[in-house]
């Protein structure tokens, strides 16, 4: 496999990915504008993306069966039509209802593209380099948090919201056109798979069962879950608590964004001296110790806006290890699977997701806007992630990965 053919490769799989973090850090800077436009407060708009949360969790429930069933391709290019249809939806619509539904839809046609490079990941390298690429992935990914908000608060600042929007919808068109003509077919369809309820469920539960995929998979949800409370309140922390303007914001989010990126850049490398496992251990130990710092000073008022960007920025920084790790245990011991593999967990880690970014749009409400309410969900998530991982680390046993399990693309 040449070089070019090879960044094309982890380009494509890194803009499905990158889709849906994307779609939802892109209007977060217009929460305030969309809320007055629309005439209903920006706790109302933030169930649109905890809808957007929900969306994605139970699309790839849908997604996996059909990936392993139909190829890759077909499934994908269904679901990337229905984004592009619910993002014009989004940007024309008239009521804050109506946008919690279109974001909804726009999920479970996003969601498509992080199921399907997923399983593409697992079926076009070797097992042994699995969370090496995902790291690359998330190199493309955490580059939406650092483009996003800055486009989208400019975007929305000098056009109106819903530009936004419109943008989105040709950002998915362009993906849409690279998949076509770029994309490989990955494994073959499997048409013994049935598509029935219960040979589904039983398939789910196969893979559930393992104790590598349900430990490593729960764990990263539930680390991950920090970082989707940092979404839901990030923009009424910012630009409501310390007043912030929409393009101020956009910057701050990037800068955050930029510790996720390097770390998950240097734990490429520490790859090649340490196993996942130790490197998520150790990764989770300090990002519990950060959350636990953020909490304290928050709650006892000691820390200020710059304060606030430094800790999560750290907190964030341990994320860049946490998830491409999480992720490769989850989806090593699967190949024919794989499709159904990468559906449940991200069904997990995003179900987890929308629990935080729900429990943080209540519970601003309740306390006026504090901060208290992202940091304290985010302190919590990593504790409840390292008492999992100590203690299912106990019961996981050495899996066997068949031959016929090897990748059709090795790394050069």
């Amino acid at each position: 496999m040449d070089r070019k053919r090879y960044i094309i490769l982890i380009l494509i799989l890194g803009t499905l990915s990158a889709l849906s973090p994307f779609s939802i850090d892109m209007y977060l800077p217009a929460f305030q504008a969309i809320a007055k436009d629309l005439g209903t407060s920006v706790e109302h708009i933030q169930l649109s993306l905890t809808s957007y949360f929900i969306g994605i969790s139970l699309g790839q429930l849908l997604y996996g069966p059909l990936l392993d069933r139909f190829g890759r391709k077909k499934p994908l290019f269904i679901g990337l039509l229905i984004y592009i249809v619910a993002s014009l939806g989004c940007a024309v619509t008239k009521s804050a209802n109506m946008l919690i539904f279109m974001r909804l839809l726009q999920a479970l046609g996003s969601c498509a593209g992080m199921v399907a490079a997923r399983a593409l990941v697992r079926d076009l390298f070797p097992v042994g380099d699995i969370a090496k690429v995902f790291s690359l992935l998330l190199l493309v990914v955490a580059l939406s948090p650092m483009v996003a908000p800055t486009v989208g608060g400019y975007i929305s600042a000098w056009f109106g919201w819903h530009w936004v929007f419109i943008i989105l919808t040709t950002i998915a068109a362009f993906i849409f056109a690279g998949c076509i003509y770029w994309l490989p077919n990955g494994r073959e369809p499997d048409k013994l798979l049935s598509l029935k309820p219960i040979p589904i469920v039983i398939n789910f539960y196969s893979v559930f069962k393992q104790p590598q995929f349900y430990v490593y998979a729960i764990t990263g949800g539930i680390a991950s879950a920090s970082q989707y409370a940092y979404l839901s309140g990030s923009s009424n922390v910012f630009i409501g608590f310390y007043h912030v303007s929409q393009k101020q914001f956009g910057w701050i989010f990037a800068f955050i964004a930029a510790g996720l990126i390097g770390s998950s850049q240097v734990n490429s490398v520490l790859l090649r001296s340490f196993k996942s496992e130790q490197v998520i251990k150790v990764a989770l130990f300090i990002q519990c110790l950060v959350g636990l710092a953020l909490f304290t000073v928050t709650f006892e008022g000691w820390i200020d806006k710059t304060g606030m960007i430094l800790l999560i920025f750290t907190f964030l920084c341990c994320q860049g290890f946490i998830s491409p790790n999480a992720s490769a245990l989850s989806l090593t011991p699967f190949a024919k699977q794989a499709g159904s593999a990468s559906a449940l967990m991200g069904f997990l880690q995003m179900g987890i997701g929308s629990v935080a970014s729900a429990m943080v749009s209540i519970l601003s409400s309740a306390y006026n806007g504090s901060s208290l309410p992202m940091t304290g969900i985010m302190a919590v998530c990593p504790l409840l992630g390292t008492a999992l991982l100590f203690t299912g680390s106990r019961i996981i046993k050495k899996q066997f990965i068949p031959a016929s399990a090897g990748p059709l693309i090795h790394l050069e």
